[in-house]
C-alpha cells in the first residue's frame, strides 16, 4: 500500500515542480537554437516577458562605423582589424590572449572611471560557467527595470525601422550569461556594469547584423553546453566622452571551441550621436 503524502510534502514536491517550469520555460524562451515561430517558445515568451533574442534589424554601414574609428580608438584596440560586413570589425584574427583554463570559481570583476563627476564603466572581466546562466525572468529574481540611467543618457523615441528607441541600459556581462552567480548586481541600475548602448549594438544577433547580443548568444550556447567560458568586455571611449565609441569584445571557452575577440561601434543607423554629452540627432539617412 502506498503512503500519503503528507500537506508539507506536497506542498514542496508543487514547489519543486513550479521551479522546474520557470526554469524550463525560461530556457525555452531564451534558447536561440529553437526558432522564434515555435508556439512552445512563443508561450514561454508570453509566460516569462523574455523578448525574442533573435532581432536584428539592418546592421550599420562600413561609413557610419567607421566614423567612430578615429585614431585614438583604433590606439586603444589590435591593430590587426577587419570590417565584418555586418556592422563590426573582427580583431586580431578574431584570436585573443584570454586564459580560460584557471582553476577558479566563476566570477565577475567590474572596472570603472569617473568623467566630469560621473561615473561610467571601463572593463568587465567574467569567468562564465553553466552554474551562472541565469533562464528566469529578470522580474522573477528582483533584477527589473528600474528608472535609474547610467551617464550620458538622452533617449529617443518613436523611431521608424526595426528599433523604436535609439538606447539602451547596456549591460557588459549580460544578465543571461552571470544572473545566478551570487554576489553579482545583474539588474538594469549597476552603474559598474551598465552604460548607454545603442538599441542595434546591444540587441541585433544575427550573422549579417552582429551586435553585441549575436556574441552573447554565442557565449550561452557553450555555458549551456557545461563549457567554462573567459570573458572580457572594455569600453572604448575617446577622451573624456560619456559615451563610449563602443564595445571590445573578447571570448575563450576552456575547450577552445569558442573564441572571439570583436568590436561593436556603439552606432545605430538614422542617428547622429554626440559621445561626449549623449545628445541624439535623428538624421534623414
Amino acid at each position: 500500500m502506498k503512503k500519503k503524502l503528507t500537506k508539507r510534502e506536497q506542498k514542496a514536491l508543487l514547489s519543486l515542480f513550479s521551479l522546474i517550469l520557470v526554469l524550463l520555460l525560461g530556457y525555452i524562451a531564451t534558447n536561440n537554437q529553437i526558432s522564434d515561430n515555435n508556439p512552445i517558445k512563443q508561450v514561454a515568451h508570453l509566460i516569462t516577458g523574455e523578448q525574442n533574442s533573435s532581432k536584428s534589424g539592418e546592421a550599420p554601414s562600413q561609413w557610419l562605423v567607421e566614423s567612430v574609428m578615429s585614431a585614438e580608438v583604433k590606439q586603444q584596440l589590435p591593430s590587426d582589424i577587419k570590417w565584418n560586413s555586418a556592422g563590426a570589425f573582427v580583431l586580431a584574427g578574431n584570436k585573443t590572449d584570454l586564459n580560460a583554463k584557471i582553476a577558479s570559481a566563476p566570477y565577475v570583476n567590474n572596472q570603472t572611471k569617473v568623467v566630469r563627476g560621473q561615473k561610467v564603466p571601463t572593463v568587465a572581466n567574467a569567468l562564465l560557467s553553466k552554474a551562472t546562466r541565469q533562464y528566469r525572468n529578470r522580474k522573477d529574481t528582483g533584477n527589473g527595470s528600474t528608472a535609474w540611467t547610467p551617464a550620458g543618457w538622452q533617449q529617443v523615441t518613436d523611431l521608424d525601422g526595426p528599433y523604436d528607441h535609439a538606447i539602451d541600459r547596456g549591460h557588459l556581462i549580460a544578465y543571461a550569461l552571470a544572473g545566478s552567480l551570487k554576489g553579482f548586481d545583474a539588474s538594469t541600475s549597476n552603474a559598474d556594469n551598465v552604460a548607454v548602448q545603442t538599441a542595434w549594438s546591444n540587441e541585433a544577433n544575427s550573422e549579417n547584423s552582429t551586435g553585441q547580443n549575436y556574441y552573447e548568444t554565442l557565449i550561452r550556447q557553450a555555458l549551456d553546453k557545461n563549457k567554462k567560458v573567459r570573458y572580457r568586455v572594455t569600453l572604448i571611449y575617446e577622451g573624456d566622452n560619456l559615451l563610449a565609441s563602443g564595445s571590445h569584445l573578447e571570448a575563450k571557452s576552456s575547450d577552445g571551441s569558442l573564441e572571439f575577440n570583436v568590436f561593436i561601434p556603439n552606432v545605430q543607423n538614422g542617428l547622429n550621436i554626440d559621445y561626449s554629452t549623449g545628445a541624439i540627432r535623428v538624421t534623414e539617412d
